[in-house]
């Protein structure tokens, strides 16, 4: 089987019930397992809270492409017109 997995480029995943798992991924849940159930529970509300954030800015992200467009359009032509000048963190 390790063969096939190789002869179609996944030999580093892993399949539990039709689920993917890099390798990788898969030795980060064998040592969050060696956790208390407390630690595990607060890993796992952790990483299921990133998932939840990263999906939700990707969404914010994709359904505001039109105004980013705009402001950094906008921007552009300010910048080129010479309204805008260079930042200096030492002076913020």
């Amino acid at each position: 089987m390790l063969a096939l997995y190789h002869s179609i480029g996944i030999a580093n995943h892993f399949f539990y019930g039709g689920i993917s798992m890099t390798t990788r991924l898969e030795q980060a849940f064998t040592e969050a397992s060696k956790l208390s159930p407390k630690e595990q529970d607060a890993l796992a509300d952790w990483v299921l809270a990133e998932l939840r954030s990263k999906k939700k800015w990707n969404k914010l992200f994709a359904s505001s492409q039109e105004v980013l467009f705009k402001l950094a359009s906008e921007a552009i032509i300010e910048h080129r017109s010479g309204q805008t000048k260079e930042l200096n963190p030492d002076q913020l």
